[in-house]
């Protein structure tokens, strides 16, 4: 193969990537290692996407716009919130973290349009998620250029005040509770409706009484008498000291650019989120499995 080919190619080799960045093969390696470079070592030797280095490019020169700062949106959950606060209280000044919960489809938009760096999802059991999640993501423009991140299993089902006096699901749609529904879009919504349909019933049997905008508000909402009941995590419920109904495992996974996944900052989040520290939130909240963390799924 000749230089010409070679120039052509999408992947670059070290000396090619060193020039096309001007800088010395030494740097380069540096930050291949230290994966703040869209980088993959085949055959032992490095290669570097080209147009992910154009996309880290522009990053450099818009004012650190994705490596000084790190905004999540989506899903929410009381386990990467207090990963998300922790991590920004230890860099102080260094850089911004901040989390943002809309629900996973409207979270999801925000990314297709460049306006968040990562985007918390769940739809659906888990057993379906490796299918289900990378569909999700190829409804949007651009997700070629995507990754999914797994942070862990979670516990879904029915956040519900500790005196209801129910005991399952047909129970809470069949008779007089006050329910906290989630907005469209959201995966404890998703999860709720399939689990009603199983059973025979409608959103429109439950008696809706508030619309949650995150499910921290959902069980707010429930702890403080407004509802008996709201869909949600076990983790959720933990963290208002509310009982729960299951329904099953989910998914939760973060969609974010493949550039960003070699970010020295979304590696502290990771390294955050499987800290000692963490684990022990999880395991305090309950209904999480962090034998996922960290694992990457393909989005094609």
């Amino acid at each position: 193969m000749n230089d010409e080919s070679l120039s052509e190619s999408p992947y670059l080799t070290a000396r090619q990537a060193a020039a096309y960045l001007h800088v010395n093969e030494k740097k380069l390696y540096e930050l291949a290692n230290g994966r703040e470079l869209p980088a993959a070592k085949v055959g032992g030797k490095w290669l570097f996407p080209r147009a992910m280095l154009d996309e880290w490019l522009l990053e450099q020169a818009h004012g650190g716009a994705l490596s000084d700062r790190l905004l999540l949106a989506g899903s929410d959950d009381p386990w990467l919130a207090a990963a998300v606060a922790l991590l920004a209280a230890n860099l102080g000044g260094k850089a911004f973290v901040a989390y943002a919960p809309n629900g996973t489809l409207p979270g999801l938009e925000l990314l297709a349009q460049r306006r968040i760096s990562a985007c918390a999802l769940h739809w659906g059991p888990a057993e379906r998620a490796d299918r289900q999640h990378p569909a999700l993501l190829q409804r949007h423009a651009g997700h070629a250029q995507w990754t999914l991140v797994r942070l862990a299993l979670r516990e879904q089902g029915i956040i519900v005040r500790p005196d209801s006096g129910a005991a399952d699901l047909e129970t809470l749609a069949g008779y007089d509770y006050r329910w906290a529904m989630r907005q469209g879009g959201a995966g404890s919504q998703h999860y709720l409706l399939t689990a009603l349909t199983d059973r025979g019933f409608r959103t429109e049997d439950c008696g809706t009484v508030a619309t949650a905008l995150s499910e921290r508000q959902a069980a707010a909402l429930v702890a403080q008498g407004v509802a008996d009941c709201a869909p949600g995590t076990r983790g959720a419920a933990g963290e208002f000291g509310l009982d729960f109904l299951p329904l099953g495992w989910e998914a939760f996974d973060l969609a974010l650019p493949k550039t960003l996944y070699f970010r020295h900052l979304f590696q502290q989040l990771l390294d955050t989120l499987g800290s000692p520290a963490l684990r022990a939130t999880a395991d305090r909240l309950g209904g999480y499995d962090l034998s996922p963390l960290g694992r990457t799924i393909a989005v094609d």
